[in-house]
């Protein structure tokens, strides 16, 4: 099984990459984010970071976080 993953990314006539609309879980935006899983899911919790409940599970849009993080550098 080929586990590779692309060197370049597609992207849409709209400008955006296709990894944009990627679901995430608490683990990859934690990895991504560099902070404890804790913290993803206090965030989550208290809507400062925009998520999705599933059921019992959080889940992120790739683009949502890109953007979160965006307008929290753009703030400070």
């Amino acid at each position: 099984m080929n586990t590779t993953v692309p060197a370049t990314t597609a992207h849409h006539s709209d400008g955006m990459s296709a990894t944009d609309g990627e679901i995430l879980t608490v683990m990859d935006v934690a990895r991504f984010l560099r902070v404890p899983k804790s913290t993803v899911y206090k965030l989550a919790r208290l809507g400062e970071l925009p998520a999705s409940k599933i059921g019992k599970h959080w889940r992120f849009l790739r683009r949502d976080i890109h953007e979160w993080m965006r307008h929290r550098s753009h703030a400070a």
